[in-house]
């Protein structure tokens, strides 16, 4: 069974997720942040994976803390349910519409982190969600999952959708990189590992 738990206590957070990467029937999202909420959510249902999360995060003092340790923990879950990562596809590519925008996320389960982000931002806020966190979420997933991890917003208006379109785009990205490939033989690598 390719899942994994973590609680995860800071002076600043304090964090419950389980990720289960072949069933997708458990998806609950409760971070007391509604946008990152609703875009957990979407990472989820498109990435064909159960995620639980259960956060309480310093909100009186913004949503900065709460956001990046999701990030962390949930990285650190990926890279620890996927295991010796034998027979993934180890990449995956999408891009997703989202009305007048369009997001592209292509991702590499290679060992070696690494983010590029390419969006603008016109909205500062969407609710308690600072939109420069959408940065901090994808580099502390990226980093601890061990994901190279390229995200473009390709052109758009609206701030909540170039959002959306990229956490869309990402769960599709990372549903076709984990899964299971009968015609692999090992891992996806000629090198014969992947850390």
């Amino acid at each position: 069974m390719r899942t994994a738990s973590k609680a995860r206590k800071t002076n600043e957070t304090s964090i419950e997720v389980t990720v289960d990467l072949d069933n997708n029937k458990d998806v609950h999202i409760q971070t007391g942040v509604g946008f990152f909420d609703h875009m957990l959510e979407l990472l989820a249902r498109h990435g064909r994976i159960g995620l639980v999360v259960k956060a309480d995060g310093d909100l009186h003092i913004d949503s900065h803390h709460t956001v990046e340790d999701v990030g962390i923990v949930l990285g650190q879950l990926i890279r620890e349910a996927l295991g010796d990562k034998k027979q993934i596809n180890r990449y995956g590519s999408a891009y997703v519409p989202m009305d007048e925008s369009l997001g592209f996320v292509a991702i590499d389960i290679s060992g070696r982190p690494f983010l590029v982000l390419d969006a603008t931002f016109d909205n500062q806020k969407l609710g308690n969600f600072d939109t420069e966190l959408v940065r901090e979420f994808l580099q502390a997933f990226a980093f601890q999952a061990g994901i190279t991890l390229h995200a473009k917003v390709l052109y758009g208006q609206n701030t909540h959708h170039k959002i959306e379109a990229i956490f869309k785009a990402l769960g599709r990205s990372l549903a076709e990189a984990i899964r299971i490939n009968p015609d692999i033989e090992g891992v996806n690598s000629t090198k014969g590992l992947i850390e």
